[in-house]
């Protein structure tokens, strides 16, 4: 045990010794060499510490993080990653590491077409730029990646004093996103000609793309290995609940972690603490959800599973007039008695699970309505209640052609 303690120990100093002589300005490369004599593979959690004591010697978090990208590269392929934790599948890592996978193929393709820009003929460069713009957009989207790191990820390390490490990528986070909204607003710019477009490839463009992939470096060799180790399955959870609050990368996750000996009760809705409403696929504030409903361009009324009526959108011109003393009240009652069999008919079948979608469609005074009625069940097929919809399709049914130009409607606002 002694031995191997003093090898870590030993591994350690000269990892400090080796990383202290980068900041004296030794090269890279001859300091990677020595690095290769020295040592073999330095355990992930070793970086960690190295990182966290040579803050707390007083090497500034500045210096730190001017020397992340140099160390990272010198410790590219010698970090020891056999005692990192098997992830499982759904998993904040898992899902971090896949995001990580698509980033890395969108960075190569932007690289692949930065690479062929002399290639490119005058008449081909609009399109060439769209492209690129679409690609750098995409990588954009890191943004999301990073911020769930920062907001969830860090505060669980630094409850266990691991400080340092987490100042730097984030450091380093907000510098990626800077060039990378550099490489955006370059490509944005109007007039942009090929020399402009050179001119940027090697001062802005590649290292932006060199900078986010040797982040995708640090998170799989030291930042996620040694979260794993640190982190509890309930932080881990935790973490897992919050994630749509920030939304994923690149990737919509196949499968929900549910993990093993851990009471996880579904939290995917509700009223958060800040008053917004969470959703499986979002969330929003009851003043958002109110505009979106009064928004759709169609009219929308909820029956409850005791055919009471419970709620109906107040859009500026609706199809069939609606007030609200008709809340709570059987909605059978809310039809002509002519009509009141199709709605026990349509109730019925509901139900029991007969039928899920009732269409009909009317003309009236000159308009083509199209009145939809939907089945609402939950995950486990339970009924909830019956939908109206209700639609204005006269002036769709009259469309012809296409309109790829901006033209807003000439309605008051």
């Amino acid at each position: 045990m002694s031995e191997l303690i003093n090898n870590s120990r030993y591994r350690k100093e000269r990892l400090k010794a080796l990383i202290l002589k980068l900041h004296k300005g030794e090269s890279a490369e001859e300091v990677r060499r020595q690095l290769i004599e020295s040592l073999t593979n330095i355990p992930y959690g070793e970086v960690v510490e190295v990182e966290q004591e040579l803050m707390q010697e007083g090497l500034p978090q500045e210096e730190v993080l001017k020397l992340c990208d140099v160390h990272g590269s010198v410790l590219e392929g010698n970090v020891d990653l056999s005692g990192a934790k098997d992830i499982p599948e759904g998993h904040p890592i898992d899902v971090f590491t896949r995001e990580n996978i698509e980033l890395k193929k969108v960075a190569d393709k932007a690289k692949w077409a930065l690479g062929e820009l002399n290639t490119v003929k005058d008449e081909e460069f609009p399109a060439y730029i769209f492209g690129l713009q679409a690609l750098f957009n995409q990588l954009m989207d890191v943004d999301k990646h990073y911020q769930r790191k920062e907001y969830l990820v860090f505060p669980y390390l630094e409850k266990n004093d691991i400080t340092g490490p987490p100042k730097v990528m984030w450091g380093k986070h907000d510098e990626i996103r800077e060039q990378l909204r550099g490489c955006i607003e370059v490509l944005q710019t109007k007039e942009l000609t090929k020399p402009d477009l050179a001119e940027s490839l090697e001062l802005l463009f590649f290292p932006s793309l060199q900078a986010l992939t040797d982040m995708i470096q640090k998170e799989e060799e030291i930042l996620f290995p040694m979260s794993m180790d640190v982190l509890t399955t309930e932080d881990w959870w935790h973490i897992h609940k919050q994630t749509l609050e920030f939304g994923f990368c690149l990737y919509d996750p196949a499968v929900e972690w549910l993990p093993e000996g851990l009471s996880t009760e579904k939290e995917e809705t509700g009223v958060s603490t800040d008053g917004s409403i969470q959703l499986p696929s979002g969330s929003f504030t009851a003043k958002e959800i109110m505009a979106i409903l009064n928004s759709v361009p169609f009219d929308m009324t909820f029956v409850d599973k005791n055919d009471k009526v419970k709620y109906f959108t107040q859009g500026k011109e609706r199809i069939f007039v609606r007030n609200r003393s008709i809340i709570n009240r059987d909605v059978r009652l809310c039809h002509p008695p002519g009509s009141t069999h199709i709605v026990e008919k349509i109730l019925d079948d509901f139900k029991t699970g007969k039928a899920s979608h009732a269409p009909f469609w009317i003309q009236m005074k000159g308009k083509f309505i199209k009145i939809e009625y939907f089945a609402l069940r939950d995950d486990n097929g339970e009924y909830l209640g019956t939908l109206e919809v209700s639609q204005d399709l006269t002036e769709n049914r009259a469309l012809e052609g296409e309109r790829r130009i901006l033209s807003y409607s000439d309605e008051k606002k």
